[in-house]
């Protein structure tokens, strides 16, 4: 049965009326209305709380009475009402003005209301009071803004991590020590940052922790290894810490890359390694010009005496006295080469003069070998020596580098004592363009493994009765020269050294 006209419009009384309760329900928000002018027609308790005026003191009031001066200037009032009327609805935000002239930011809505036939019927407009809403998010801003600038000073680098591993934050200094940038990283496992065989364990020590709340990392400092961009595993230094919010932890990890540092270490060492080495060989000019002084003279008279021996064998013919006479002047020879190697080597520490001429190879060769195989027949040592052709003229300290290939020699002979295979081979032959290479290898024990990355520094040694300076002094010779000298192991036992020395170019013919 169709309702009464007078049914219908008690109908529509009562929804009228319950919307205006609910619109005066809405006390965060001012919801009022405009004519098409722009005139007050609607006015919610919400308008009254927030702007100030009463419905009474509004109604028919233009609008524009809560635009500020200079909006109003602008003709801002009437172009929102035409924008509005163009595009059915209008949303920003503005500041307002309330009765008593205070301003207040406003989140502003305005909607175009049209009858059924699309004419314009005026303008709904819902004001809400977002100062301290902004207020507040600008303080947030302002201190999420602060920490990072902090954050990017910070010379560690830091990653905020969830319980699952899952970075969240990756800052700028992250960003320098891994190569990544934070794009890269975020939503990631943080084990990306690890060598593939760290990456396993991070995530059993995150699980057994999680699970029993045995801490592995958490709250303490330990060194560990990371991997940048680049594929560079680089040492760290790593402190993690925890915090929940909301029921979930979060993990902050501070990354300090040690390389700088490991690197400062390992030159600090090696420079307090030369500051001993050269206190030692200071020392040792000391030494090498006492005995040069003290042991000259005897060395001298022994000369002197095996000299004054021979004449007075006289000229034997053959013979035992012939054989005695011959070592006799053999004796000499060698006490006066000692005294001379004795000067030289003081020249050598002092800095002085080093007496770089022009030699013979093979003859070089050939008197070192004369002293530093002394015995060597005796211990059952089979020596080859290989002279390549056309090597025969370097421009050496010939004393010093006979001092070197003593050293080696009877080196090479030492570390055969015990063995069955006993042979020394001693051969020269092309190195770079411009220089020669010497050999000196044996079939002895080998290099011990204790001694190998530091076999040429000073005081490395493995002998009983070793002072570990010989090779020390033989690289600094060598280097001297302009030259090198390196070692090399052989299958199944011995030792081979090589040394290289400039040959004499057409300038020094």
């Amino acid at each position: 049965m169709p309702s009464s006209p007078e049914t219908a419009a008690r109908r529509q009384a009562v929804m009228a009326e319950e919307l205006g309760l609910l619109i005066d329900g809405a006390t965060n928000y001012a919801i009022y209305m405009l004519d098409p002018q722009g005139r007050v027609t609607i006015w919610n308790r919400g308008a009254e709380r927030i702007k100030g005026w009463t419905e009474a003191e509004i109604i028919g009031r233009n609008f524009e009475i809560f635009y500020t001066p200079e909006d109003i200037a602008a003709g801002k009032p009437a172009k929102d009402l035409t924008r509005a009327n163009a595009e059915s609805r209008v949303e920003e935000e503005s500041w307002r003005i309330r009765k008593d002239g205070s301003e207040f930011l406003a989140s502003v809505t305005i909607t175009a209301l049209r009858d059924d036939a699309g004419a314009l019927r005026g303008f709904g407009k819902v004001i809400r009071d977002i100062t301290d809403h902004k207020a507040a998010e600008a303080a947030v801003a302002r201190r999420e803004h602060h920490l990072r600038s902090i954050l990017a000073t910070v010379p560690d680098a830091m990653i905020v991590m969830d319980e699952r591993g899952t970075v969240a934050s990756f800052s700028a200094a992250a960003e320098r020590v891994f190569g990544y940038s934070e794009a890269e990283v975020i939503g990631r496992n943080v084990s990306m940052l690890m060598p593939e065989a760290d990456r396993g364990a991070h995530d059993d020590h995150l699980k057994v922790y999680l699970a029993t709340g045995v801490r592995h990392v958490i709250g303490s400092v330990r060194s560990a290894t990371a991997l940048r961009r680049s594929g560079e595993s680089f040492p760290i230094e790593l402190a993690v810490g925890e915090v929940s919010i909301g029921g979930e932890r979060i993990f902050t990890g501070f990354i300090r890359d040690m390389t700088s540092r490991l690197e400062t270490d390992r030159q600090m060492r090696e420079l307090q390694s030369e500051l001993l080495h050269v206190s030692r060989v200071s020392a040792m000019g000391t030494m090498a010009s006492t005995l040069a002084h003290e042991i000259n003279q005897p060395l001298t008279a022994i000369a002197n005496y095996l000299e004054t021996a021979r004449d007075m064998i006289g000229e034997g013919d053959g013979g035992l006295l012939g054989e005695v006479a011959e070592a006799l002047d053999l004796a000499a020879a060698q006490s006066l080469r000692a005294g001379n190697i004795v000067r030289r080597l003081r020249a050598f520490v002092d800095g002085g003069e080093t007496g770089f001429q022009v030699a013979r190879l093979d003859e070089l060769v050939g008197e070192a070998t004369s002293l530093g195989l002394l015995g060597a027949h005796e211990a059952g040592v089979t020596v080859t020596m290989t002279i390549a052709a056309g090597l025969d003229r370097v421009l050496v300290d010939r004393v010093q580098i006979q001092q070197v290939l003593v050293n080696l020699i009877r080196n090479a002979i030492q570390s055969m004592s015990g063995s069955v295979r006993k042979e020394l081979t001693i051969a020269t032959a092309p190195d770079r363009d411009g220089w020669v290479k010497v050999t000196v290898a044996d079939t002895g024990i080998g290099i011990d493994p204790a001694v190998r990355e530091r076999l040429f520094e000073a005081f490395a040694t493995t002998k009983e009765d070793g002072m570990g300076l010989g090779l020390s002094i033989c690289r600094t010779i060598i280097e001297a020269h302009g030259g090198r000298i390196w070692a090399e192991e052989v299958q199944g036992g011995g030792a081979v050294f090589h040394f290289c020395v400039p040959l004499a170019g057409e300038e020094n013919a």
